[in-house]
């Protein structure tokens, strides 16, 4: 290799463990340096909205990460990324399934309804500025057969998704119709995520335009 040095370019970390958040970042051509999960509590409060718990838990991973990236020298002057998504069918707050009965009994309360997916997003620039957004999509569902059902939880795609399911998977095909953000269903709306990024001088177009 030649001894050409790469351009410099601020640092980038996803406060998250999650896949399928990586994959849609690298998707517009965004590869964080680090990945640093939160390990938090996501009990919701006594009466707290969805829409409150995931504008809340988005911002704690976000100062977790930071605390965690603070003792890494060598991610000084990064932008972090956090959030969190929520499903809910009015004000109740549908788990991240774990187990088969959780998973249907939201598959049985998402059957042939509408429900809403909040995914709060966290910006932390190098300045320490703090930057939210919270974006709501409303999903409805077919009306599921019991074979369907049973189909489903057997494939396991359900598990650790929050209303018991994977919309870029095979729950895809349950979507009648969407309103809102695909990409914030998923787990990180891009649109959002990207201007948050771009408004406090983040250069994500760098990236495209380096891509070899």
């Amino acid at each position: 290799m030649s001894g050409e040095s790469k351009p410099w370019r601020p640092k980038l970390i996803l406060a998250s463990a999650s896949v399928r958040r990586l994959e849609l970042l690298q998707q517009i051509g965004l590869d964080p340096d680090a990945l640093i999960p939160a390990d938090l509590d996501e009990t919701p409060n006594r009466g707290e909205l969805p829409r409150v718990l995931a504008a809340r838990l988005a911002a704690e991973k976000a100062e977790a990460a930071a605390k965690i990236a603070a003792q890494r020298p060598e991610l000084e002057g990064a932008f972090l990324v956090a959030a969190d998504t929520v499903v809910a069918v009015g004000r109740r707050i549908l788990p991240k399934c774990e187990v088969v009965d959780e998973a249907t009994q939201c598959l049985r309360l998402l059957s042939g309804r509408i429900h809403r997916v909040y995914t709060g997003v966290t910006l932390i620039t190098p300045k320490g500025g703090r930057r939210r957004r919270l974006v709501e999509s409303r999903v409805r569902f077919k009306r599921f057969s019991t074979d369907e059902i049973e189909a489903y939880l057997a494939s396991g795609e359900w598990r650790g998704k929050a209303g018991g399911y994977a919309i870029q998977g095979l729950a895809g095909a349950f979507v009648v119709k969407l309103v809102g953000s695909y990409t914030g269903v998923v787990g990180l709306p891009l649109y959002e995520t990207l201007s948050l990024l771009a408004g406090e001088g983040f250069p994500a177009h760098f990236f495209w335009l380096n891509r070899v």
